[in-house]
């Protein structure tokens, strides 16, 4: 049994469920991937705590995530990057293993074909400035001996555009949000970007290659790879 901390934002959830269940290689549904879901929108706003303007969601995080346990989840993703940083928090009060969206992310970067990536992040305020990625990202670099540089968003970019854009996801109006990240993606593109990772669940929902000429990594969807990959290691598919 799969257990997702999602809610964060609703649609991304939902989104993560799909993609989980286009990756898995079954042919009935009795070999799809049993999946426990708590989508609880009400857990409090990830970059307003980082950024000490709201309250912290770790107490809210771990509650749900104890849900999913007591649900009989064997491992925990979590459908939202920002999240992430309340991360080892988490996993201390958690007896069953959780997948890191970072890792799955940087092991997509070189699957892309490029040894030496220049990686441009897209993602929410706190995620930038957390480091979250950059931090997780070289020190999977190293330990595997790949180089790995990175460009972000300037600040103006993430005021004007990013976080805009994230927001009219979140409220459904998923044309603005395409318009505004597309701008962004084409900025980091023109700054010497080989590549670009999605880091905001909400922002695979709206940018798609066809809106990039260079390759847009969908964190989003290299966990809901390893999910299912974890699932095929660790037992069936039986509940």
């Amino acid at each position: 049994m799969v257990g997702i901390l999602g809610g964060m934002g609703p649609l991304a959830t939902v989104d993560f469920m799909t993609k989980i269940i286009e990756s898995t290689p079954a042919s009935c549904d009795q070999e799809h991937i049993p999946m426990i879901v708590s989508c609880i929108p009400q857990i409090p706003d990830r970059t307003q705590a980082y950024k000490n303007q709201g309250i912290s969601p770790l107490s809210e995080m771990i509650v749900n995530a104890k849900r999913l346990v007591d649900a009989d989840a064997k491992v925990i993703a979590i459908a939202c990057n920002t999240a992430h940083l309340w991360f080892e928090q988490l996993e201390k009060e958690i007896p069953v293993p959780i997948i890191h969206i970072v890792d799955s992310a940087i092991e997509a970067i070189y699957k892309v074909g490029d040894p030496r990536p220049v990686v441009g992040l897209l993602a929410t305020e706190a995620t930038i400035s957390s480091g979250l990625y950059v931090s997780r990202g070289n020190s999977i670099a190293r330990a595997q001996g790949k180089e790995l540089s990175w460009l972000m968003p300037t600040t103006e970019e993430i005021s004007e555009w990013v976080m805009p854009a994230i927001s009219s996801i979140k409220a459904g109006n998923l044309e603005v949000g395409q318009a505004l990240l597309t701008k962004a993606a084409n900025a980091l593109k023109d700054r010497g970007a080989t590549a670009i990772i999605m880091g905001c669940t909400e922002i695979p929902l709206v940018l798609k290659s066809a809106d990039s000429s260079i390759p847009l990594v969908d964190p989003t969807q290299s966990l809901a790879t390893k999910v299912v990959e974890w699932s095929t290691q660790h037992g069936s598919n039986s509940i």
